[in-house]
């Protein structure tokens, strides 16, 4: 790939201060059929020009938009992740950002079969799992670290037991969502796809109820602050602008391949799987809810992902709406601390994804 990225001097005029920003497209990638752009932020009151790269994905044509980013908020921080790479910045109580880098290898480039359709997303989802706790324990041990303490405190780890217990405590909160649901309308004495939507309806009911209790609690309301400082990062970055506060500030905390999105693709799944699925009594109706669990993921992750690769497209727009709508809840209006937080993660998984291994 040839250089696309310069630095060079520039005259100060008159002691005057003058911004310019220029835009200009350089060679692309030809192994990925990505394009870059370059974008210079001229300073002519402090002589000197400064470039950065990122790359406009509007132009790429390789096999996966975004080259597969995720993120996820965390406390007082965010976590990006590409394919290769997770890099977490979080912010300490001495408003330093500490930044953590870990190179990743997806279980689906080391065993092939693992990376074919509707396999790859349930692996994709543990390990989206694994590494979020891994994520949330990191973040906290910087956002909360004592300033006294020197950095002797005993940190927060993720050992078999605690994960034993995280793993737990989902199990129990999926079994509340799945089961509750068919219990009530199993109650109402419904059947055929009405028992199902309605099914479908209680368990939005109780999902919405559950955001709207916890985007009320002050700390956790923060972390729903950074989710949209998570979104606008990314939605910038896909849009190939610089990234500044002043310009990712502009772009809408709401994304169409975000979790929230992913939840109401799961709901319209489960309806249609559901309503399929032959009645051969309630001990096979409850099993069912339970062992289609990773079908019904799997499926929504590949509706997910051409959602993402169709973005434009109507199917899409209408497939991804509400849980766009429902981003409303699930995400707020950051601050520009949280943004230059959310920008540093974007910047540099970027940086390492350009970097050849």
């Amino acid at each position: 790939m040839d250089k696309f990225c310069a630095t060079s001097k520039a005259e100060v005029l008159g002691g005057q201060k003058f911004f310019f920003l220029v835009s200009r497209s350089f060679s692309k990638d030809k192994t990925r059929g990505i394009k870059y752009r370059c974008y210079a932020n001229i300073s002519i009151q402090s002589g000197s020009l400064k470039a950065s790269c990122v790359k406009n994905l509007s132009g790429q044509k390789g096999k996966e938009q975004s080259l597969a980013f995720g993120g996820q908020a965390l406390i007082e921080g965010v976590m990006m992740r590409s394919r290769k790479h997770m890099v977490l910045c979080v912010r300490k109580p001495n408003k330093e950002i500490v930044t953590n880098v870990e190179q990743l290898n997806p279980l689906a480039d080391r065993y092939r079969v693992l990376g074919l359709p509707f396999l790859r997303g349930i692996v994709m989802l543990f390990e989206s799992f694994y590494l979020g706790i891994k994520g949330i324990l990191f973040s906290a041990n910087n956002a909360f670290e004592d300033p006294e303490s020197d950095g002797k405190g005993e940190p927060l780890t993720l050992g078999y037991a605690e994960l034993g217990v995280v793993v737990l405590f989902v199990v129990g909160i999926l079994a509340v969502f799945f089961l509750v649901p068919f219990f009530l309308a199993t109650w109402l004495k419904l059947s055929g796809i009405v028992f199902n939507v309605v099914e479908a309806l209680i368990r939005l009911t109780m999902f919405i109820a559950y955001l709207g209790a916890i985007s009320s609690w002050g700390q956790f309301r923060r972390i729903l602050k950074y989710h949209g400082a998570e979104h606008k990062a990314i939605n910038a970055y896909e849009a190939g602008a610089p990234m500044d506060i002043e310009h990712v500030k502009k772009y809408s905390r709401l994304h169409p391949r975000c979790g929230t999105s992913f939840l109401f693709i799961i709901l319209i799944i489960s309806i249609v799987l559901f309503s399929i699925m032959p009645n051969l009594g309630f001990a096979w109706q409850i099993s069912y809810r339970i062992l289609l669990v990773p079908v019904i993921a799997a499926i929504s992750y590949e509706l997910l992902r051409l959602s993402g690769k169709y973005r434009n497209s109507i199917v899409s727009r209408i497939l991804t709406a509400p849980g766009m709508g429902f981003q409303l809840l699930t995400t707020k209006e950051p601050t520009d601390d949280m943004l230059e937080v959310s920008i540093a993660a974007v910047q540099k998984v970027t940086e390492l994804t350009a970097t050849p291994n």
